[in-house]
C-alpha cells in the first residue's frame, strides 16, 4: 500500500462524503528541515465534523496520522469541512 492509500484508509474512519488527497512533495524538494517525509494537501468533507471547530477537526486528522509524522509525512495542509456547511 502506498502512502496516499494509507492516508485514505485511515481517514475512512471519519466517514467522508468527499475526500481528496494531493501529493505536493515535488513542490518542496530541498525544503529546509524536511527529513524526507512528504507534503500533502487533504480536502475532506464529513458529517463527523458537524458542530466541531477547525481545531477539533484538525486534531482528529492528526490523531489518525500521528505515527506517520514526521518520517513519512512532513507536512499536511488540511481543508476539513463539515457536511452541513
Amino acid at each position: 500500500m502506498n502512502l496516499i492509500e494509507e492516508i485514505k484508509t485511515r481517514l475512512q474512519t471519519l466517514l467522508p462524503s468527499e475526500l481528496e488527497i494531493q501529493d505536493d512533495s515535488h513542490l518542496h524538494a530541498g525544503h529546509k528541515g524536511n527529513g524526507g517525509g512528504g507534503h500533502f494537501t487533504i480536502k475532506i468533507i464529513s458529517a463527523e465534523f458537524n458542530g466541531k471547530s477547525q481545531v477539533a477537526r484538525h486534531r482528529a486528522i492528526y490523531q489518525l496520522m500521528g505515527d506517520l509524522i514526521p518520517k513519512q509525512i512532513h507536512a499536511l495542509s488540511i481543508h476539513a469541512i463539515a457536511s452541513n456547511e
